[in-house]
């Protein structure tokens, strides 16, 4: 058969994203951080845009603009149609701007910048401050750097002694000698290879290792302490509930992991996208407009239109395209936050007036359905996004939990199943615990829910609650 080329016709439609359409639906799952940030950097890099600093409207664009050839002017009036938004932030929000300061500042406005913003000292970092403040020789010197610089983050040496004389050309003596020194620096216990040589350290520095009993409990008996199998630790040492409560008070001051407090993780702070207040019988959405700059096209846009030549009009062109296709982004973004958040908390009312356990079941569907858009633009916008309700600060994805059948026909919410489950273990005797069979006959007591003990124990778990064994208490 011979090979041939030949022409053919298709006709298809495809989706294409422009970059314009790429940048839209990013700044829509974007948190408010990051878009305070993309926002600066558009700024910077973009001398058509720039941010305004009164509350009066910029002027008309086509009051302005100078004549111009037939091309420029078909894109100058795009420009203006899609430009010259008044206030397009203070727009979606319940209240005037006028009427949206608030009486009573927030504690986190009230906060210094310095004091939300601190560099926090890394575990590393301190031990090799205190390194070099010892009286030690250099070759000691580079010992403890090789110890100091193999620590997990929680301030364990999973490395062999021998690997590390390996590393240092020394001998497992003089790493050893080394080693012993550092695991008494502040924090006490760090370099240890197990919890109990963490904690026998911590022992001898405090004094206590003079109980052969207590440095026995802690170097033979730490999973006999965690699994509480208390009775056969009293037959073996022959003692009382009163004495092994006193050795178990001096074990639980000892710290496991000296190196967690210098976590090399720095705390996240949460600064809402929108605040939901009860006022007059009503609640008030607001949107967060602290720090976003309000945006509008630079006076450089009157004199980019006499220009000449082509590269220039051409650069001028698409800069002026980005700044606009920006603010209306901005404006989309802000307006669909708004429309999301009105709909959650109509859906959500009893949550926003009586709390976690009024939290009703609710998916993304049913948000898209009511404000007409698709699930895809509800999922992106409730991303990162965080609300101030009069119950404290949540993730918009927070209000979006499954269903549990009740015996009514009607559903709750696996949210306010877990704040009943946590509130029930909060309340419950220590020496007698609620097992899971127990919580799930109490949930059908109570909400009348069919619930299996599996359910119950995977609720429990993903609150981070030990099980009923491990919260019974002998004293």
């Amino acid at each position: 058969m011979a090979l041939e080329l030949r022409q053919q016709l298709k006709l298809s439609q495809q989706l294409v994203m422009t970059p314009q359409l790429q940048q839209a639906i990013k700044l829509l799952q974007l948190s408010r951080v990051e878009l305070l940030e993309t926002v600066q950097q558009e700024l910077l890099e973009n001398p058509f845009l720039e941010e305004t600093h009164t509350e009066e409207a910029p002027a008309h664009i086509e009051e302005t603009r100078p004549a111009s050839d037939t091309d420029t002017d078909g894109y100058s009036d795009e420009v203006a149609r899609n430009a010259d938004w008044e206030d397009y932030l203070g727009e979606f929000a319940s209240t005037s701007r006028q009427t949206t300061a608030r009486e009573v500042e927030l504690p986190e406005e009230m906060t210094s910048y310095e004091a939300r913003f601190s560099i926090k000292p890394s575990l590393e970092g301190h031990l090799m401050w205190q390194l070099r403040l010892s009286r030690l020789t250099e070759v000691q010197m580079d010992i403890g750097e090789v110890i100091i610089g193999n620590l997990t983050s929680s301030g364990y040496l999973h490395t062999d002694v021998e690997e590390l004389a390996g590393l240092c050309s020394s001998s497992p003596e003089e790493v050893m000698e080394v080693l012993r020194i550092v695991q008494r620096f502040d924090p006490v216990g760090v370099a240890a290879r197990n919890p109990q040589e963490c904690l026998t350290i911590q022992l001898e520095v405090l004094k206590y290792d003079r109980d052969p009993i207590l440095v026995s409990l802690v170097r033979d008996h730490l999973e006999d302490l965690e699994a509480k199998r208390y009775k056969p630790l009293l037959r073996k040492f022959q003692l009382t509930l009163e004495d092994l409560r006193e050795y178990l008070d001096i074990i639980q001051t000892l710290d496991p992991m000296p190196g967690a407090s210098y976590g090399e993780s720095e705390p996240t702070y949460v600064s809402p996208d929108v605040f939901v207040y009860f006022y007059d019988n009503e609640f008030v959405v607001v949107q967060n407009e602290d720090g976003l700059p309000q945006l509008q096209l630079s006076s450089l846009y009157n004199d980019s239109l006499l220009v000449k030549t082509n590269a220039e009009k051409e650069y001028f062109q698409d800069k002026l395209r980005s700044a606009s296709w920006l603010i209306k982004s901005l404006y989309q973004r802000q307006k669909t936050l708004y429309k999301v958040v009105e709909s959650i908390v109509k859906y959500q009312r009893n949550f926003f007036e009586e709390g976690v356990s009024r939290l009703k079941p609710l998916i993304l569907k049913d948000i898209a359905d009511d404000i007409g858009m698709h699930e895809s633009t509800v999922s992106r916008i409730t991303s990162n996004k965080y609300v101030a309700t009069p119950h404290g600060v949540f993730e918009l994805k927070f209000f979006f939990n499954s269903a549990l059948a009740l015996d009514d026909g009607s559903e709750v919410g696996s949210e306010s199943v877990k704040a009943l489950i946590k509130k029930l273990i909060s309340e419950e005797d220590p020496k007698s615990p609620l097992s899971d069979e127990r919580l799930g006959d109490i949930l059908k007591d109570t909400l009348k829910v069919n619930i299996a003990r599996r359910t119950v124990a995977k609720y429990r778990t993903a609150l981070n609650i030990p099980s009923s064994s491990k919260r019974r208490e002998f004293f």
